[in-house]
């Protein structure tokens, strides 16, 4: 047995096999969303209809990865399901976000990708889960989403115009 075999239970400070040890950590879900803007700049918002969780809000494509997917891939899925856009390009990881707690589930680790720009030619074929979609620009996002949705949106933008990746916590960038 080697030292990676196994791992210290702090609470009882006895070493546990290491795949027992793993069942006691904390479970994520993990998530990808992608940021998609327009020649002008202005950010792909998707709202969600009025039969499912989040009614009537709006957020960028994306979801939870499915069993085995990587972030990106989901990414690339995710866009195309909610969309029809297939990306033309690789998207590049501009955001991690940790929120402790969603809607009584636990943690969840989203995964915020830039997909590039899409041309005017691009047509968007929603998916069932939304009713409609807009192109909004940052200083109309206030009007959209919550103020917390419209700060993590802008540290998202930002990142992706500087070629930079933001560590968010519960949407937030480090003061």
């Amino acid at each position: 047995m080697t030292a990676r075999d196994v791992s210290v239970d702090a609470t009882a400070g006895a070493w546990l096999p290491r795949e027992e040890w793993v069942r006691t950590q904390p479970r994520a879900l993990i998530g990808s969303c992608v940021l998609v803007h327009d020649s002008g700049g202005r950010v792909l918002l998707l709202r969600y209809g009025p039969d499912g969780p989040g009614a009537g809000t709006w957020w960028l494509p994306g979801g939870m990865l499915d069993h085995g997917e990587d972030p990106r891939t989901a990414a690339h899925r995710e866009m195309y399901e909610e969309t029809g856009v297939e990306l033309g390009v690789v998207p590049r990881l501009i955001g991690i976000d940790h929120r402790v707690d969603v809607g009584g589930t636990g943690p969840v680790l989203d995964c915020y990708f830039h997909g590039g720009v899409l041309d005017e030619q691009t047509s968007i074929r929603l998916s069932p889960e939304h009713d409609a979609h807009t192109f909004a620009g940052l200083d109309g996002l206030d009007r959209l989403l919550p103020a917390a949705h419209a700060a993590t949106l802008r540290a998202l933008h930002t990142a992706a115009a500087r070629e930079t990746v933001v560590c968010l916590r519960e949407g937030l960038a480090p003061a």
